[in-house]
């Protein structure tokens, strides 16, 4: 039953691009410490697990029919979609916009005596971070967690949790935690070693566009689980 839960945990978070990708870019884009993104991946991680997990509880307890649990996880898992694509929309915009004010340009300045020259800058002013600036808290975190609390473990109550439940409460607390630990431990591995990877990677003059690339494969993840299912 144990090994059942952690193969579940397993496939479920690897064919789920949304479980790591939008840590991996947004950590890429913002130049986050790998403990950092780790540590926020691992608490969305949980609240992610933790909500299907109370859902689950209380169908048990009140003993709902499985199918009522699953429609309200359908309904769950299409409104985290649709957060997630208004995120990546969001933060893509936002990232064309620093992308914008970071652009050199010149302008031409007239010296006493005639003489005139062009100075080349960038309107850059190192306070374009979201709220990351005078001691406030960082915005996107957050709105990861809160899109993450949304969103269902959809095999965990129909596959697990409600099976369990015929033989014993230990066997449900033993899928629930085993499934938990998988899930949110391939999120963490996944997610370090893409970003060992992405930390290799150079984008030259692309570079002032990561916030705007981050945004596209947010918004391209939430598609993708929206409209293929993913």
């Amino acid at each position: 039953m144990a090994g059942t839960a952690a193969t579940i945990g397993f496939v479920h978070t690897v064919l789920g691009p949304d479980h790591y990708l939008p840590f991996i870019v947004i950590s890429r884009a913002r130049h986050w410490r790998l403990s950092k993104t780790l540590w926020i991946s691992a608490f969305c991680g949980l609240g992610h697990v933790l909500s299907s997990v109370v859902l689950g509880f209380i169908g048990i307890g009140l003993g709902m029919a499985v199918s009522r649990l699953e429609r309200v996880e359908s309904w769950r898992g299409g409104l985290a979609a649709w957060l997630l694509i208004g995120f990546g929309l969001a933060y893509f915009v936002w990232g064309l916009w620093i992308a914008i004010k970071k652009k050199r340009h010149s302008h031409p300045h007239l010296h006493l005596g005639h003489e005139e020259h062009e100075h080349e800058h960038a309107h850059e002013d190192g306070h374009y971070h979201l709220h990351e600036r005078s001691g406030k808290k960082a915005l996107t975190p957050w709105v990861l967690f809160i899109i993450f609390v949304f969103g269902p473990c959809e095999p965990l109550i129909p596959l697990l949790m409600y099976p369990a439940a015929k033989h014993s409460a230990l066997g449900v607390i033993l899928v629930t935690v085993t499934f938990g630990l998988a899930t949110i431990g391939t999120m963490l591995v996944l997610i370090s070693l893409s970003s060992w990877g992405l930390s290799l990677l150079r984008l030259g003059k692309l570079e002032r566009y990561a916030h705007a690339l981050a945004g596209a494969m947010i918004l391209i993840s939430g598609l993708c689980v929206q409209f293929l299912g993913l």
